[in-house]
């Protein structure tokens, strides 16, 4: 992005935006815009809308779903507009900037001790700035490391790798098959390019951001890309990583042509859908030389726009979709881990073996900064990133000129 969320906006703030009305939808119609992440997304949403209409018929609740590439240029033009909804879910990342412009509206005012008390705080806190409430958590994950076990033993290998050099070993033993199989699947296109190169950073003592500047010119973020740039030179990732995105490496690891892949929970339940005969198993991001270990902690909020003209009855269908019976019905269709205490309790949640492994992890997730001109980081982190698959950039000159551009964001 080349343009300030501000001017994006045209300079729209909350007080001033003017609200979206149309005789289209009576007072009492709560919209709601719902990012898709699967396909039992929208039917999930639409059976919730109706069992709160028949307990409130006095309200109407009218979903939209939203391809999630396509989310946030959608909410731009909306908000851009005044023709956003009444609630909408974003990925909490962006929250700073709605909050700073005035577009969100703080929940306070609506959510007592019991109702706050129905989160795992993880979740819930990157939702909290300057002491108030903007967003309550509608998905949440983690990520580690799944693996082939048959692939694995095939190879000779008994466990999954315990640090990154142990995985660079399996991975070359994995090749040494010589099938069409490879050691690492490896993410370098569209959304979490960046993400899967702070995996290894991370691993290796590096930070996104540290004392206000950026740490891709960091010798822990330059030896992360080294490290990756061998696993594609070598032959250890599927060819040509730039054209994979992060459904794709996973169709590529649930075909069996990839050894591992590095996601979220809701891996699990695409395998047991689609290949359930796939031996697999879960383990931790490998550590690095250090020890450090590093996850990354996801969150997208569904938050309440500040025009919206049907605060109250929004809320209600907030204080519906979070109750316990509803987030676990809404939790096990996405593979998301629990936010409600109670629903975590639930042993679908509690007993399975998967979910444990993201769950020991969060203790030390790392998630998002919350810092002004995220999205524009991310995005040249992700440029720098392919630009050092592809062979057009070294990595430290690469990674020295992309922090510089970051830098300058920060500023």
């Amino acid at each position: 992005m080349t343009m300030t969320f501000k001017q994006k906006l045209c300079l729209l703030a909350g007080a001033s935006i003017v609200a979206f009305s149309s005789s289209a939808f009576a007072a009492s119609t709560v919209r709601v815009t719902i990012a898709e992440y699967s396909k039992g997304t929208g039917p999930y949403f639409q059976e919730a809308a109706k069992a709160f209409e028949a307990a409130n018929p006095d309200v109407k609740i009218q979903i939209e779903v939203v391809p999630w590439d396509s989310l946030q240029q959608k909410l731009t033009t909306d908000i851009s507009a005044g023709a956003n909804a009444d609630l909408s879910i974003i990925g909490t990342r962006w929250l700073l900037d709605y909050v700073s412009e005035g577009i969100v509206a703080p929940l306070d005012e609506h959510i007592k001790p019991d109702f706050k008390a129905r989160f795992i705080d993880t979740f819930l806190t990157p939702s909290v700035m300057n002491g108030k409430v903007y967003g309550l958590p509608v998905a949440a994950s983690a990520r580690a490391m799944y693996y082939n076990k048959d692939i694995f033993a095939k190879a000779g290998i008994s466990a999954p790798p315990a640090t990154w050099a142990d995985f660079k070993t399996d991975a070359e033993k994995i090749k040494k098959l010589g099938s069409e199989t490879y050691g690492f699947g490896l993410q370098g296109k569209e959304i979490e390019t960046d993400v899967y190169f702070y995996y290894g950073m991370w691993s290796n003592g590096g930070e996104i951001v540290k004392g206000g500047k950026s740490g891709l010119d960091s010798k822990a973020a330059i030896d992360t890309a080294k490290l990756y740039k061998s696993f594609i030179d070598e032959g250890l990732t599927q060819p040509g990583v730039t054209s994979y995105s992060r459904e794709d490496v996973q169709n590529l690891f649930k075909q069996g042509k990839v050894a591992t892949v590095i996601t979220a929970p809701f891996l699990s339940g695409q395998i047991k859908t689609e290949a359930p005969k796939l031996n697999y198993g879960v383990a931790p991001i490998p550590a690095g030389p250090g020890g450090d270990k590093g996850t990354y902690g996801v969150t997208d909020s569904i938050v309440l726009f500040e025009n919206s003209k049907n605060k109250e009855a929004a809320w209600k269908f907030l204080d519906f979709i979070f109750t316990k019976e509803q987030r676990t019905k809404f939790d096990k269709i996405e593979g998301f881990l629990p936010v409600n205490a109670e629903e975590a309790k639930d042993p679908y949640f509690a007993d399975n073996a998967d979910l444990k492994v993201f769950t020991s992890l969060l203790p030390n997730a790392r998630f998002a900064p919350v810092i002004p001109g995220w999205e524009d980081i991310a995005k040249t982190t992700s440029n720098a990133v392919q630009k050092i698959y592809l062979g057009q950039g070294e990595a430290e000159a690469t990674l020295k000129e992309a922090a510089a551009k970051i830098n300058a964001t920060l500023k």
